[in-house]
């Protein structure tokens, strides 16, 4: 604090900083976002995540304001990530930046909580400007996936449809997955058989792209 010449108190202005943590499975992807954000005056990058489990971690221990939020990561994924940070503290938002610009990824962050969606190309003023206005309690969704999620319908699977077909896509055998989801072979069948009905696909194989695809698993 300062006084002028006439002796008036000057009350420099103060600037809210937003604490950012950034979860993300490519280490160079998330260096490159933490420069970028940390050259922005109201920003601060206070901690960097490679998984989803350790996004959930951090989040715990940081209380970030914002976590920016990857989709496609091993282990827990960003949209299970993004449901138990808002879970443990409604005060940190969570920003989804992510290059599977999917309808159905849209969806399902947003029901677990996310405040926003865009995509990794995303310019830099805006990638700051999104995580000023998620901070604030607005939502920011990439115009083009935001409409395409309208007409695309919201995802026909079930959560154990979704997770034997997340099982089916590297090949493996109805008796595989049953032993790994505790499930009859049978039953594991029988769920992939609704799966691929309710993709409108010939095979289980089409059915895991047509999913991929739309983001649905």
């Amino acid at each position: 604090m300062s006084a002028s010449n006439d002796g008036t108190e000057i009350h420099p202005e103060i600037h809210t900083v937003i604490r950012l943590l950034i979860a993300d499975d490519q280490a160079l992807v998330r260096g490159a976002l933490g420069a970028l954000l940390d050259l922005e005056h109201d920003l601060s990058v206070i901690g960097l995540a490679s998984d989803g489990a350790e996004a959930v971690r951090l989040a715990g221990e940081l209380q970030p304001d914002v976590c920016l939020m990857d989709i496609q990561m091993p282990g827990m994924d960003g949209v299970e990530a993004t449901r138990r940070i808002r879970e443990a503290s409604r005060e940190t938002r969570v920003l989804v930046v992510t290059t599977f610009a999917r309808p159905g990824y849209l969806r399902a962050a947003l029901d677990a909580g996310a405040g926003g969606f865009i995509v990794k190309d995303t310019p830099a003023e805006q990638l700051a400007e999104a995580v000023r206005r998620v901070h604030s309690g607005l939502r920011v969704l990439d115009p083009v996936l935001a409409a395409d999620s309208l007409f695309d319908g919201a995802n026909p699977l079930s959560d154990r449809e979704r997770q034997v077909l997340r099982l089916a896509a590297d090949g493996r055998s109805a008796a595989a997955i049953a032993s790994e989801v505790f499930l009859s072979a049978g039953t594991v069948r029988n769920h992939l058989s609704a799966a691929i009905g309710k993709t409108g696909a010939s095979n289980r194989a089409q059915a895991v792209r047509i999913a991929l695809d739309k983001g649905w698993i």
